[in-house]
C-alpha cells in the first residue's frame, strides 16, 4: 500500500499540476488559410493568407520544397500541384525590387529582399520588369504578413507574391550563385474538410474513457461488496461507523474543483512564460514518470485477471522506501521503464507518436480509475470550472496576451514547436501539408469523471444501461467531441477549445435525465451509489 500511495502521489502532481491545464483540439502543421481583420481590406488586397508549397529545381532536378506564405494582394495560386507552372527563378537587381530591375526578364519568377518600400511597390516593379511571379525573402527567420498600405485606395497586381523565410532565401541564393539554372513552383493545395487521423483519435478518447469508466466501476462494486461483507459480519464492532475508501482512491471535493481553475491557471501562464527547449524537456521527463506509473498499473491489473499470473500478484517483496511490492509489479516495472526511457530518446522520430499515446492513454485510465467525483455536485462545479478556463485560455487571453495562450502552449511556443507531451496525437494521413491532429489530456480525464461516476452508480444501483446514466452520458461525450471536431474544420483547423462543446452535452445530459427521473437530489448531494441504494443486494462479480 505505501507503494501504491506513494507512486500515486506523485502521479497526482504531474496529472493534476500540468496534465489537465491543457484541455484543447487542434490540428498542428500550420494555419493552412488565415483570416485577418486587422490587416486593410479593399478591392484587389482581400486575399486570405495562405501557405505555399515552393518545391525547387536546380539544372532540372529537385532538390527540396519551401514553405511560404501568400500575399494579401495578387492572384490566387493553384491548389493542384498538376496545374501549377514551373517556372525559372532570377534574381533581382537591385535586390529590393524597388527600381526598374537592370537584368531583362522574359516571365521568370523574381526573388527579391525585403525592405526600403512596400510590398505592393515591388510587386508592382516586378510586373512591370516582365516577371511571371515575386518571391520576398524575409530579414527574419518566419513568416510575415505582406498586406497593402493603408494609403493604397486601388490595387491592381497581376503576378502571384509570396514570402519566404530567411533560411529559405538563402539556400535560393546559394542555388542561384552555383548553378545555371534554378526553376521554383508555386502552389497552396487545400486542407480536407475531413481527415482520417480524427475519426481515430475520436474514437481513442471514446475508448480510453471506456476502459477507464469500466474499471472504476468494478473497483468500485468490488469495495462495496467488500463493505457489505463487513458490516454483515462484523455488526457488532461496526458500531455506527462508516467504512471509506481503500487508499488507493481520492474524492474530488467541491473546494478542490473550485481551486482548479487558479492552480491549473498558473501552471499555464508560467509554461506559457517559462516555454524553451529546457522546460519541455521538464515536462517530457515528469510526464515518463506519470506514463511510466499509469502503463504500470494498467498492465499488472490486466494481467492479474489471468490465473497463471495470480501468484506474482499474490507475493510481495518488501523493498526499500517503498515497502511491499508484488513480484508481478516488479517484473513488469523495467519494461514500463525501459518503455518510457525509449519514447523520450527517440520522441522526435516520426512514429514516436505512437509511444507517446500508449503513455498517455494508460495514464489517464489510471487517473480515471483513482481519482473520482463523489456526486454530482462536485461534478457540476469542476466541469463547470473548467467550461469557462477553456473559453478563457483560448479564446479571451487572446485580448489580454495577444496570443491564444494556451494554443501557444500546445504548439510548444519558444521550444522549437515541439510541443507539450501531455497530449494524444495522430499524423495527418491525408493531408498535404501533414501535422498532427492532437488532444489535450484534460479533454478526456475532465468530462471522463462524470462519464466513470455514471457508470459506478449504474452499477451499485443495479440499473439497466437504458435506465442508467453511463449509456446517456457516453453517447453525450462522443457527440459534444464530434462536434468539437465539426467545429474544428468549419475555423480552417484554428485551435478549439474542446470543453466548449463537452461540457453542455455531457453534463447538461446528466443533469436534465436525473431532474427528469427525480433523482438529482440524490446524486447532487449523497452521491456515492452504495449509499444512495441500501436495498441493493450485491453480489461479488463472476
Amino acid at each position: 500500500m505505501g507503494f501504491k500511495r506513494g507512486v500515486f502521489s506523485c502521479c497526482f502532481c504531474v496529472v493534476f499540476a500540468v496534465v489537465l491545464l491543457n484541455s484543447c483540439v487542434l490540428v498542428i502543421g500550420g494555419d493552412i488559410v488565415h483570416q485577418d481583420n486587422v490587416a486593410p481590406h479593399r478591392p484587389g488586397c482581400n486575399n486570405n493568407f495562405v501557405l505555399v508549397k515552393v518545391p525547387t529545381w536546380v539544372n532540372g532536378n529537385e532538390v527540396t520544397q519551401f514553405v511560404g506564405l501568400g500575399a494579401r494582394f495578387g492572384p490566387t495560386l493553384e491548389s493542384k500541384e498538376k496545374r501549377a507552372n514551373q517556372t525559372r527563378l532570377a534574381f533581382a537587381d537591385p535586390p529590393d525590387c524597388c527600381s526598374m530591375p537592370r537584368n531583362k526578364l522574359t516571365s521568370e519568377a523574381i526573388l527579391v529582399h525585403r525592405g526600403n518600400c512596400s510590398f505592393t511597390t515591388k510587386a508592382k516593379v516586378a510586373e512591370a520588369a516582365g516577371a511571371s511571379a515575386i518571391i520576398i525573402i524575409n530579414n527574419q527567420t518566419e513568416l510575415f504578413k505582406m498586406v497593402c498600405d493603408p494609403g493604397e485606395s486601388d490595387v491592381d497586381i497581376g503576378i502571384p507574391a509570396v514570402m519566404l523565410p530567411q533560411d529559405a532565401g538563402t539556400s535560393l541564393i546559394e542555388f542561384l550563385r552555383n548553378s545555371s539554372t534554378v526553376s521554383v513552383q508555386m502552389y497552396s493545395p487545400k486542407r480536407p474538410a475531413v481527415d482520417v487521423a480524427e475519426v481515430f483519435l475520436w474514437l481513442m478518447s471514446v475508448v480510453t474513457i471506456l476502459c477507464a469508466s469500466y474499471w472504476s466501476a468494478w473497483s468500485a462494486r468490488e469495495a462495496a461488496i467488500e463493505q457489505d461483507k463487513f458490516l454483515k459480519d462484523g455488526s457488532d464492532d461496526y458500531g455506527g461507523k462508516e467504512v471509506t475508501h481503500s487508499g488507493g482512491v481520492l474524492d474530488i471535493n467541491t473546494i478542490s474543483a473550485l481551486l482548479f481553475v487558479v492552480v491549473a491557471s498558473c501552471f499555464l501562464i508560467m509554461l506559457y512564460k517559462l516555454m524553451s527547449f529546457w522546460f519541455i524537456e521538464v515536462l517530457v521527463v515528469l510526464f515518463c514518470i506519470g506514463g511510466v506509473e499509469g502503463l504500470q498499473t494498467c498492465l499488472v491489473t490486466l494481467l492479474s485477471c489471468f490465473r497463471w499470473f495470480e501468484h506474482a500478484q499474490e507475493s510481495f517483496l518488501k523493498v526499500p522506501l517503498l515497502g511491499p511490492v508484488s513480484y508481478l509489479t516488479l517484473a513488469i516495472s523495467p519494461f514500463c521503464l525501459a518503455f518510457a526511457i525509449m519514447w523520450a530518446v527517440f520522441r522526435h522520430v516520426s512514429f514516436a507518436w505512437i509511444g507517446q499515446d500508449i503513455l498517455g492513454m494508460a495514464l489517464i485510465i489510471t487517473v480515471l480509475q483513482i481519482i473520482r467525483v463523489p456526486n454530482l455536485k462536485v461534478g457540476t462545479v469542476l466541469l463547470t470550472c473548467a467550461f469557462f478556463y477553456d473559453i478563457f485560455w483560448v479564446f479571451v487571453s487572446k485580448w489580454v496576451f495577444h496570443k491564444s495562450v494556451m494554443i501557444e502552449v500546445a504548439r510548444g511556443y519558444k521550444s522549437g514547436e515541439e510541443g507539450i507531451p501531455m497530449l494524444l496525437k495522430i499524423p495527418r494521413i491525408c493531408d498535404p501539408w501533414g501535422g498532427y491532429s492532437i488532444i489535450g489530456f484534460g479533454d478526456i480525464i475532465l468530462p471522463g469523471l462524470l462519464v466513470a461516476f455514471s457508470l459506478r452508480y449504474d452499477w451499485l444501483c443495479k440499473k439497466s444501461l437504458r435506465a442508467g446514466y453511463f449509456l446517456w452520458t457516453m453517447t453525450a461525450y462522443g457527440l459534444g467531441l464530434f462536434a468539437t471536431y465539426v467545429a474544428l474544420n468549419l475555423m480552417d483547423g484554428h485551435g478549439q477549445p474542446a470543453l466548449l462543446y463537452i461540457v453542455p452535452s455531457t453534463l447538461g445530459t446528466f443533469l436534465m435525465l436525473s431532474a427528469k427521473r427525480g433523482e438529482l437530489k440524490h446524486l447532487w448531494t449523497r452521491g456515492e451509489p452504495y449509499r444512495i441504494c441500501p436495498h441493493i443486494q450485491l453480489q461479488p462479480a463472476e
